[in-house]
């Protein structure tokens, strides 16, 4: 669960990163916005199985 959760931040991370670079902006404006939504997709795709657990 931890394993996907760091994946997902990094990855939107990275891809922050590429279109600051690609953007040439002064500051990281790309990377701190995609790298918050990062954490909150992990966080869903991490917490997901609490929430809408199946009763079997």
């Amino acid at each position: 669960m931890g394993f996907q959760m760091i994946v997902i931040i990094l990855l939107f991370y990275w891809a922050g990163t590429k279109l600051d670079a690609r953007a040439a902006t002064e500051k990281p404006v790309y990377t701190a916005i995609l790298t918050v939504l990062g954490v909150f997709a992990g966080l869903y795709i991490v917490l997901k199985d609490f929430i809408f657990r199946k009763d079997d």
